[in-house]
């Protein structure tokens, strides 16, 4: 059995739609579309195109799936996919219109697929976001049934530019590819079960998604994590037979970008709980199974420093996922525990549900240690998140506001939405403890507020952004551009941010 997604090879096309080579050409279509861009095409239906909009079959609305053969073209069959108006038409949908496609021709069985850019999207965005969508499509949630059940993905993509601007395009496109792959790692580390995935197995995982890159990786072990003082993550780890781990991914760039280059150091710091049963404060059985997914920060994190480091980011970046089991014990910690973090703050433990801010806590401690000057994390933090947002945002907390503005743009172009959260004073005294410097958990108001004014003691007052992903991360629904399972959110985000260096303070 692979443990590496299939990935498709992509190649860039300048030839007319009619004569490109394969099985199934695939256009978007847009709403009162007339095609009249794409010569020959209505008449190479056999009238089955205009047939199909004056019956309103095909109104072009997003993510329909109109498929008719074409006589006199290379291709034997298009297919139309709806993208809405067109003017409407920009990078997001375009990436969403191209999974669902790719993902439609999936279940057709089709094994070459041939994806026309059109719309009004600058050339190099909409070519990276097609081979985004494209490639995200070839991901499989199947891996451990006897039979996949979705098609297998195709096998060779290829992307259609307007003539003569092939060698502008091409960049774009493996750019695409790569941030595409990377997802598709990320949510292949998501779908494991915890009894594969161990915190050592995640850290055996990282070195193997490293592979093929510069990044340099290492790995901290029990015995390195209390030489370093790091109590609350090895607290946390302390009812599992499993141990804790920390995994470090360095990038750092191949040559001089020049400008500030040299005076940021990006730190992503990703939660790797690759099990949470809650501990003592235990969970109700229903719906636990999905605590696997509680790593998915630190799989985003992963998938992203590999992303930063094919595409070489200008900058040194330091991505680090704290890793361990959370799990009931005759050694587990228990509620009034009293816990003291590398950073030398006591915590008073009171609930071990909320585990993932205190290995958090640890990680962005080290982070600093390790010379970030700016930082984000990433996590699923919080249940009460999700009831602040549902399943289609991000919580974006944050300091300062021209720091946590920079991430959500980096998040808006990577096609992660993100919506800000506030962080005020008050948060704070929910935190308070009577015997140690703060509690673990402030309840249930402005559980997700606290949560990250928690963190934020840990941040040390660097730029720090907090991405709680609770509820984005593993789709509950199947969409059409997105199968039920692992998203891989925040893996663009995170490499999007790493070429942004020009604009922080």
């Amino acid at each position: 059995m692979s443990l590496t997604p299939a990935v498709p090879s992509l190649t860039t096309v300048t030839d007319p739609p009619s004569k490109v080579e394969t099985e199934l050409l695939i256009l978007p279509v847009f709403e009162e579309d007339p095609l009249d861009d794409v010569p020959g095409l209505v008449d190479a239906s056999g009238g089955q195109i205009l047939r199909a909009q004056d019956s309103k079959e095909l109104r072009g609305r997003p993510y329909e799936f109109f498929l008719t053969p074409v006589s006199g073209w290379s291709a034997p069959r298009v297919a139309l996919v709806g993208a809405g108006k067109r003017e409407e038409f920009d990078t997001e949908r375009m990436r969403r219109t191209a999974t669902a496609a790719a993902l439609a021709a999936r279940v057709r069985r089709v094994r070459r697929i041939a994806w026309v850019l059109r719309g009004d999207v600058d050339l190099r965005a909409a070519a990276q976001a097609a081979a985004e969508g494209l490639v995200l499509a070839s991901f499989s949630i199947d891996r451990y049934k006897s039979v996949e059940k979705g098609g297998p993905p195709a096998e060779e993509i290829a992307i259609v530019v307007p003539p003569g601007r092939g060698d502008e395009a091409r960049q774009a496109i493996e750019r695409g590819r790569t941030l595409g792959e990377c997802c598709n790692l990320t949510r292949e580390l998501c779908n494991e079960p915890s009894n594969v995935l161990t915190p050592r197995e995640l850290a055996a995982r990282a070195a193997a998604i490293a592979s093929g890159t510069e990044l340099q990786v290492d790995v901290l072990d029990e015995h390195d994590l209390e030489r370093l003082n790091m109590g609350l993550l090895l607290g946390v780890g302390r009812g599992s037979d499993e141990r804790p781990r920390v995994i470090v991914l360095t990038h750092t760039p191949r040559a001089s970008a020049g400008g500030r280059a040299g005076t940021h150091v990006l730190g992503l710091v990703g939660k790797g709980i690759t099990f949470d049963t809650g501990g003592i404060s235990i969970k109700p059985a229903e719906g636990m199974d999905r605590m696997k997914t509680d790593m998915s920060g630190g799989a985003a994190v992963i998938g992203a420093m590999r992303a930063i480091s094919l595409l070489d980011a200008p900058i040194k970046v330091i991505g680090i996922i704290p890793a361990a089991e959370n799990m009931p014990g005759g050694r587990a910690i228990k509620p009034g525990d009293v816990l003291t973090g590398a950073a030398g703050k006591t915590v008073e433990v009171i609930n071990t549900d909320a585990e993932g801010r205190l290995i958090l806590g640890d990680a962005l401690w080290y982070a600093k240690e390790l010379g970030a000057t700016h930082l984000v994390d990433v996590a699923t933090l919080t249940g009460a998140c999700v009831v602040a947002l549902g399943k289609v945002a991000s919580g974006l907390f944050g300091q300062p506001e021209e720091w946590v503005d920079v991430v959500r743009k980096a998040s808006s172009v990577a096609g992660d939405r993100a919506w800000p959260m506030p962080l005020y004073d008050e948060y704070a005294e929910q935190l308070k403890s009577e015997i140690a410097d703060m509690i673990n958990s402030g309840g249930r108001p402005a559980g997700a507020c606290t949560a990250a004014m928690f963190l934020k003691e840990f941040a040390g007052g660097l730029p720090w952004a907090h991405l709680d992903i609770a509820g984005t991360a593993w789709a509950e629904d199947a969409k059409p551009w997105q199968p039920k399972g692992p998203t891989g959110v925040a893996v663009r985000t995170l490499a999007e941010l790493a070429f942004t260096s020009e604009t922080w303070k």
